[in-house]
């Protein structure tokens, strides 16, 4: 990509997902081990370069695919049980991780208030209570008065969204049925006329069961593959490990078989319905090829969810990205070993006369290295 002329490039497109920013590492003076970002500068340096320099006057269009903000991840709020989905929650859970990365926030406000530049916010699981429009205000408040028109959000993106010609985008996590939710169906009207977000059992299990666990482990849920992770958990950490393989039986059990069970459901249909919810974690790539392969019109499928960085270019010039997480990783997998806290993202370049590969665009999938120049990198 570093070899195109810049006045062939009409636009760029940005896609980031899944950077999860959490409440800060400290809330409320104590330790929070639920927050996994930790690239607040790096974040800052990427909004900057890509509205300054070579791209000062290009039109850059952002697309935030999904999980940006971590609802999931927030302790230490006056909420519990069914509270914790409340709208009232949902706003103070925001208010802490806004205001623990307030730079980024900031950073952000300027990449919008930049000249020909834009930003697409396309809700994921994580971050799915901002279906309130009330969140949405919030983070609107947030940036300047003058830049807010340049942020949308897509609060409803079954269908995919298309920042160019033959471009899908789509988090992801509609691919799975333990964490899909209806944008439309999703909140309700409780008593004295308050609102509530239903979240899919997927959150619940996120705040019920991995959290527990991840304050125990605070790398537990960032282990991949999870068949590898069990193994090595056994022979190396067996009682936590143990513990967690029983804890995930026993919630499956009471939360998803009985209610199935309750719902007059056969035995099979039950077990069919379960064995869809535990499709966590699928590979993407082969899962959506006939997508790719049955649309003509489709060039470029991207997607996030799964914290797995991937591109693959197919014989028919089509393109599959996952554009993998802003979180630290940990892969037992020896293929994938270095990969762990790469800062992907995928760009794409829209061509002018002349055109490139993919019919007009230039596709890849980046890491973000910054711009710091020190000698060293901080371990600890």
């Amino acid at each position: 990509m570093r070899f195109l002329r810049d006045d062939r490039i009409d636009k760029t497109v940005l896609v980031i997902s899944d950077l999860h920013l959490g409440a800060g590492p400290f809330v409320k003076e104590r330790a929070n081990f639920l927050e996994d970002f930790h690239h607040d500068k790096e974040l800052i340096e990427f909004f900057g370069h890509y509205s300054t320099g070579e791209h000062l006057h290009r039109e850059v269009e952002l697309v935030i695919n999904g999980d940006f903000l971590d609802f999931l991840a927030v302790p230490f709020v006056e909420f519990f049980d069914d509270e914790f989905w409340s709208e009232e929650a949902s706003l103070a859970k925001l208010d802490l991780i806004m205001g623990a990365h307030r730079g980024v926030m900031d950073a952000l406000g300027g990449f919008l208030g930049a000249e020909n530049k834009s930003v697409t916010y396309i809700l994921g699981n994580h971050d799915a209570e901002l279906v309130f429009e009330s969140a949405r205000e919030r983070i609107l408040s947030a940036m300047p008065k003058d830049a807010r028109k340049n942020l949308r959000f897509v609060t409803d993106n079954r269908e995919g969204y298309r920042p160019l010609k033959g471009v899908v985008i789509k988090h992801g996590h509609e691919y799975e049925a333990s964490h899909d939710y209806d944008p439309k169906e999703c909140v309700v009207m409780g008593d004295k006329g308050r609102r509530f977000f239903i979240p899919p059992w997927g959150s619940y299990y996120v705040t019920r069961v991995v959290n527990k666990f991840k304050e125990e482990r605070p790398h537990s849920n960032a282990i991949r593959p999870i068949k590898k992770f069990i193994i090595d958990g056994l022979l190396h950490d067996t009682m936590f490990t143990f513990r967690f393989i029983a804890h995930n039986c026993y919630y499956m059990a009471m939360v998803r078989l009985l209610f199935f069970l309750r719902e007059g459901n056969s035995l099979k249909r039950t077990i069919d319905f379960m064995l869809k919810d535990l499709e966590l974690f699928r590979d993407y790539e082969e899962m959506t090829r006939s997508f790719l392969e049955e649309r003509d019109d489709i060039q470029v499928l991207i997607v996030g969810h799964t914290h797995e960085p991937e591109f693959k270019a197919h014989a028919n010039g089509k393109v599959f990205i996952n554009t993998g997480t802003w979180t630290d990783m940990h892969h037992l997998d020896f293929a994938r070993a270095g990969m762990g806290r790469d800062l992907t993202y995928a760009q794409i370049n829209a061509l002018g006369e002349g055109g490139g590969r993919g019919g007009g665009m230039d596709v890849g999938l980046n890491a973000w290295v910054g711009t710091d120049r020190r000698p060293f990198r901080e371990l600890s």
